[in-house]
């Protein structure tokens, strides 16, 4: 199945900004609410259905905005300046997004993408699991096929964002026999994998909230489980068994996580400008070249993960980890370089300083995490 052509940014008009001032500063409450309550951000939700943000992935076919990966990364790292929470969830459902209309068939596409762009819908991803690894090569959730044609799922997933609050899901399980231990890998996923499209008001599947997190509190990241999860052939994305393909194509795409960890990085050096200018610290040299050298780690960071939407480099996915890489490094050097500043004020447990560094540590741990970035990128020098 081949979907619609994307539109060329160069001729078209540029999106809108979604995000005006009354908008951010709900979203800047609603993190900070949710940060101290643990509970998903239901008005980060609820916001991120009004204002169009949801359908920026999906083709204008479908009733999106066709955006480009340099645009979407644009506007992840401005929600993620207010509220990581719902940067991630916004990331997650763009993947999904993304994933359908690559992968879909006729009928998802017709069924899914309108509802993904209008807000309708929210999509999350459901990949991780305990015991399968930051390569997700040894799954335990399997799907087997019925008599009728259909598949049935069992398992658990771990870690997935916007658990409870997603319309559907995409799931990721083993419908093949599971790889040798010591058999070569894709290096993200493995052969005998399958993805499946989950809806959230499916009866086998169950969400479960209840893991206390210490960043990204707000967005409902815990766990789902499969049981006795019944869904038709029609739900499956992609061929079965080749989901590890589907996989290895992701970091192709030019969306980055590096985006989230930006957005963090430019908040807390807003908060140092804000509050050097408050105290009268600006007429101190050290203090004025500190700041310049935190906006330096920034906008570098920014530079990265600009490049690795455009996709113009020799190897875009390698540029897409390093992205992440360079963001996440960048944000904690922004973070550390800050509480300097600071100083006593950012001690205050109340302080979004303390948010903004626990959500940026947060997306480091994230698939892929910042450890299988670089064994992605060093496999490559030795094959």
């Amino acid at each position: 199945m081949t979907a619609p052509a994307p539109s060329n940014p160069a001729t078209r008009a540029p999106l809108p900004e979604f995000l005006d001032a009354a908008t951010r500063s709900r979203l800047a409450a609603s993190a900070a609410a949710a940060d101290r309550s643990g509970r998903p951000d239901l008005d980060a939700v609820a916001l991120l259905r009004r204002t169009g943000l949801l359908g920026l992935a999906v083709p204008y076919a479908y009733g999106g905005a066709g955006a480009d990966p340099v645009e979407l990364n644009h506007h992840v790292a401005e929600v993620a300046a207010v509220n990581g929470s719902a940067a991630i969830m916004l990331f997650q459902h763009y993947a999904v997004s993304s994933r359908i209309v690559e992968q879909g068939t006729p009928a998802q596409l017709a069924e899914l993408l309108p509802k993904l762009a209008s807000g309708e819908w929210l999509a999350a991803s459901a990949w991780s699991e305990t015991g399968a690894g930051a390569d997700k090569r040894n799954l335990s959730t399997t799907g087997r096929r019925t008599e009728g044609g259909g598949w049935v799922l069992d398992g658990a997933k771990s870690f997935t964002t916007s658990a409870g609050l997603a319309d559907v899901y995409l799931v990721l399980v083993r419908t093949g026999q599971a790889p040798d231990a010591g058999a070569a890998g894709t290096g993200y996923g493995a052969a005998g994998q399958t993805f499946f499209l989950v809806r959230g008001d499916n009866p086998g599947l169950v969400p479960d909230t209840s893991l206390p997190l210490a960043g990204m509190r707000g967005s409902a990241t815990g766990f789902v489980s499969l049981r006795d999860c019944r869904v038709a052939d029609t739900d499956r994305l992609g061929p079965a068994g080749e989901a590890a393909s589907i996989i290895a194509r992701v970091r192709e795409s030019g969306a980055t996580l590096g985006a989230v960890a930006l957005g963090l990085a430019r908040a807390a050096l807003d908060c140092a400008h804000d509050h050097a200018v408050a105290r009268g610290l600006l007429a101190h040299q050290a203090v004025r070249h500190r700041l310049v050298d935190l906006a330096t780690e920034v906008e570098a960071a920014r530079a990265v993960v600009e490049r690795a939407g455009r996709r113009d480099s020799a190897d875009p996915g390698t540029t897409t980890l390093h992205s992440k890489l360079c963001a996440t490094a960048a944000a904690d050097r922004v973070m550390t370089g800050v509480e300097q500043i600071l100083s006593s004020a950012g001690y205050a447990e109340a302080h979004p300083l303390n948010r903004y560094r626990r959500d940026a540590r947060a997306v480091a741990l994230m698939g892929p995490t910042n450890d299988l970035c670089r064994e992605l990128v060093s496999t490559s020098w030795t094959r």
